[in-house]
């Protein structure tokens, strides 16, 4: 009787957000008919992810599968979605987050599925929590506090540490269902830990013995089903303690060693963070060598950085020319934004965070503080005193008042240097210290501040615009699953969407191209042929949007995390139907709780 009671109603409920349940007519009540598809999406204007011209024609799923695209589709549907006036595009792969830790606890992999991302690669950077002996869990938690800003509560509560090999951690990702799919790399950090133990973490030299020992766990992983390897040798990721993590340092004998371990296992992608402010050339020839070596793609982040804001195109260059010898294949990953953090006296940073007045209130309840904060005495304190470890690198951001400006709502990420907080002060004859300390009390508190401490330097983003249009380069580090407290980057599709090729007032991106570099060609760099586009055979992962209707909205703050830990999230209107695997997990930007999710073990082939 339930199930005939919710056959009744469901065609109703459903037709009210733009879907279709169809029942051949004239068979007795509740009783579905035989169907040819399980979905089809109805008239939209399909972007294959292939950067062709859209074509307005019909999209059948079945089994998870796309089985036509064509006009007119005559396949019958158990459910429709009517896209007349929308676009269809494939899923979003983001192939830069950390939601190592986040994959365990929850079953929502946002806020990257809110923006149309099906796919993610997690484990970036290398830092992650495996492989991890119990005696060294609290070196790992240290590492992820510091270098990804994930409260030691929330970690403390929110894993479990059921594992200690990378498989094993595998095998726990794999117990859980999530809304969108997931792949995850396998950590130097915490690979160095778990092979040399403290003279790992100590980043002392690795012994021959260290080296094979490393070189088979990777290749152990990429077997069980790792996309593949990453590191990071940047200055700036630090831990809790303020120490340089693990593989800081790292040789390029032991990066050579462990890219052999993963070319014994047969596939894979190498992840290298990489400074490429000091010896660009050599770090680049670098990652050239190691793809040649190893026979896989090599993939590194590029940004344009304010002390040298035409490097960038040294290292295009370089790029052009590695790739053009045989068996190198490198890759750059572009944020399509300015690189920086957002601030305000509930989030991780704020230009008074390390005044010593500020030590008294800033542990307490946010209503108690900003009730401090308009008293005169701690206005007055706060804007005369030196703070505390003034060189400590976030404060340093945290008051670069040229680059700092009023996020806004609807957020604005590329605006005149005369908008900054410094440009504006100038302009009321006031003190930036003054500016920012008035505008974080306004709307309730809620004001965010951006500083723009990347792809940023020439007051526009149209260095970024190159960078991304590169055909080595693809869009990418959202972060999504870190910096909970000072950034919410996993937002960049609906940003690309909207801004790039829509509402930017500069030179735009053709639409067909950025919804390509989103889908097809991130799903290239990380090995998936069986995703990123619209095409028969392929896996069902599509949205439908209303392009014309599509809105990115303000950060907001949230503690939803475990143990009540606090994060930054920000949603977007226009997403009609998200498609995972041929399931719909959010129609008009509401979840449905379906859970198709799944651990992709490597890479992930197209059907012969």
């Amino acid at each position: 009787m339930f199930l005939e009671n919710v056959l009744v109603v469901l065609p109703e409920a459903l037709q009210g957000i733009g879907c279709r349940l169809n029942v051949e007519p004239g068979v007795r009540r509740g009783v579905m008919a035989e169907t040819q598809a399980d979905i089809i999406v109805r008239g939209g204007l399909v972007y294959d992810g292939t950067d062709g011209d859209p074509v307005r024609s019909d999209v059948a799923i079945r089994d998870g599968l796309i089985v036509a695209v064509e006009p007119a589709c005559p396949l019958f549907g158990a459910e429709e979605i009517d896209a007349t006036g929308r676009i269809v595009t494939p899923g979003f792969i983001d192939v830069h987050t950390h939601y190592d830790g986040q994959a365990i606890w929850s079953d929502r992999l946002n806020p990257s599925s809110s923006h149309g991302v099906t796919t993610v690669v997690m484990g970036n950077c290398g830092v992650g929590f495996a492989p991890c002996r119990p005696a060294d869990r609290d070196m790992l938690v240290r590492v992820m506090e510091g270098v990804e800003d994930i409260p030691e509560i929330v970690m403390a509560t929110g894993l479990p540490w059921d594992w200690e090999t990378f498989p094993e951690f595998l095998a726990r990702l794999d117990q859980r269902r999530h809304d969108i799919d997931m792949l995850a790399y396998i950590p130097h950090s915490a690979l160095r830990v778990y092979a040399m133990g403290v003279r790992g973490a100590n980043r002392e030299p690795a012994t021959e013995a260290d080296l094979a020992m490393m070189a088979d766990l990777v290749q152990e992983a990429i077997e069980c089903g790792a996309l593949g390897f990453s590191t990071s040798g940047v200055p700036i990721h630090r831990t809790r303690d303020g120490e340089h993590i693990p593989s800081f340092g790292a040789t390029e004998r032991e990066l050579h060693a462990i890219a052999a371990g993963a070319r014994r296992a047969g596939h894979g992608v190498l992840q290298i963070l990489v400074d490429l402010s000091e010896e660009p050339a050599r770090k680049m020839r670098m990652l050239a060598d190691l793809s040649k070596a190893s026979g896989l793609l090599v993939t590194f982040t590029l940004a344009q950085r304010n002390s040298e804001p035409r490097a960038y195109r040294d290292v295009l260059a370089m790029l052009d020319a590695l790739n053009a010898e045989p068996g190198v294949r490198v890759k750059a990953q572009v944020f399509p934004r300015p690189i920086g953090m957002i601030m305000n006296h509930d989030l991780t940073m704020n230009p008074f965070r390390l005044c010593p007045s500020y030590a008294a209130i800033a542990d307490l309840p946010i209503d108690e503080k900003l009730a401090q904060l308009r008293t005169p005495a701690i206005r007055q304190a706060l804007l005369s005193e030196t703070p505390n470890d003034a060189g400590q690198p976030l404060f340093l951001i945290s008051r670069a008042f040229p680059c700092i400006y009023e996020l806004g709502d609807p957020p604005n990420y590329e605006q005149p240097p005369e908008r900054s907080i410094a440009g504006r002060a100038a302009a009321l004859g006031v003190a930036p210290e003054e500016l920012a300390y008035d505008l974080l009390l306004e709307n309730g508190g809620r004001t965010l501040l951006l500083a723009a401490i990347g792809n940023y330097p020439d007051g526009n983003l149209d260095a970024t615009f190159e960078m991304l249009r590169h055909p080595h380069c693809v869009p990418g580090l959202g972060d999504g699953g870190a910096h909970y407290g000072l950034i919410c980057d996993s937002s960049y599709p609906t940003f690309t969407l909207t801004h790039w090729t829509r509402d930017r007032a500069g030179e735009r991106w053709d639409l067909g191209e950025a919804i390509a570099a989103l889908s097809h060609r991130s799903a290239q760099l990380a090995g998936l042929s069986d995703r990123g586009r619209i095409a028969v055979g392929l896996r069902a992962d599509i949205n439908v949007i209303d392009y014309a209707g599509l809105q990115l909205h303000a950060p907001t703050v949230h503690r939803d995390l475990p143990g009540g830990g606090r994060r930054l999230s920000q949603a977007a209107t226009g997403y009609a139907a998200t498609i995972v695997g041929g399931v719909v997990i959010a129609r008009n930007d509401t979840p449905s709780g379906a859970l198709p999710g799944r651990l992709v073990r490597g890479p992930a082939l197209a059907p012969v």
